[in-house]
């Protein structure tokens, strides 16, 4: 099967885990053996998630008051390249050598007229208490959100309308190479006057960009591996329950939180609708389980 797997930005870097390099490449390095293991049985596509590593890097430049820091289309790119980085390392570590490896700069178009630049959403960066977010408000401008017990960034997630590479990841893949593409839901580029293709300050969704993927390669299962086993109903109260196989429709009834498990049901609603193949959400450490039906949260045509 060709396999598309959206590795969640926290699946790579646990929540509450300083934001170090050595704790991320330590994760992706637990995840390597699973993830090679189903490279060896299927056609492998693997995107991830950088909402915590983009909020550290504009953290970072922000400290440094000499120089404007760079725009979140900046720092998207350099995380695509910095996590891919690793993701190749690692995986190649414990892959067949003759096995080829490859991490895509991807570009994805947004509209200029999406309503996410009046709503931002999307969460990036490390936690806060209450006080320290209310003055990086002031003194950053910055806009949080409650995020569980703390508080976290949010901005745009615009909806992703075309990936630019993906003529050469179809390429690539057609050639046996296991790809890596669209991390953080890719560059978010708009056209302006003329034509010209800009960046834009935004992080796309990577659920939904990766679903967009998905469809685009054909893929034959989507699978968005994260740091919980399954979706929940009621999560976090005494009446939560695992969905297992749910369809589509059963998804749309209920509703999920916006900044965590919402974009994943609905990246998920939308390629089984839109396909008629299947997609599923579930833990990074059971991704094997996850592809064969047998674990996670399996989304079915209804």
């Amino acid at each position: 099967m060709r396999v598309v797997v959206a590795l969640g930005g926290n699946a790579l870097l646990r929540r509450g885990q300083p934001m170090t390099a050595e704790n991320q490449r330590g994760n992706v390095r637990a995840a390597a053996p699973g993830l090679a293991a189903l490279a060896g049985e299927h056609q492998l596509v693997l995107s991830h998630g950088n909402g915590p590593q983009v909020g550290l890097l504009a953290l970072q430049a922000a400290a440094y008051a000499d120089v404007e820091p760079f725009p979140l289309d900046v720092l998207g790119a350099q995380t695509e390249g910095m996590i891919g980085y690793v993701l190749e390392q690692e995986l190649g570590n414990v892959m067949p050598e003759q096995v080829p490896l490859a991490t895509i700069l991807t570009m994805v178009e947004v509209s200029p007229s999406d309503p996410a630049f009046g709503n931002p959403t999307k969460f990036v960066g490390p936690t806060y208490d209450r006080a320290t977010a209310d003055a990086m408000t002031a003194t950053r401008g910055w806009v949080f959100r409650p995020d569980g017990d703390h508080w976290r960034r949010v901005v745009p997630s615009p909806e992703p309308l075309r990936i630019f590479e993906i003529r050469p990841i179809r390429w690539l893949l057609e050639h046996g190479v296991v790809v890596i593409c669209a991390g953080g839901g890719g560059v978010p580029t708009m056209f302006s006057s003329g034509n010209t293709l800009a960046g834009v300050e935004a992080v796309i969704d990577k659920d939904l960009a990766s679903e967009l993927l998905a469809r685009e390669i054909a893929a034959d299962v989507f699978v968005m591996a994260t740091d919980v086993d399954a979706v929940y109903t009621d999560w976090g109260t005494a009446q939560q329950r695992a969905l297992t196989k749910v369809t589509p429709a059963e998804l749309r009834s209920r509703s999920f939180p916006v900044g965590s498990m919402g974009p994943k049901v609905e990246a998920a609603c939308r390629f089984v609708e839109r396909t008629g193949r299947r997609a599923a959400i579930g833990a990074l450490t059971e991704i094997n389980e996850i592809v064969d039906g047998s674990a996670g949260t399996q989304v079915v045509p209804g």
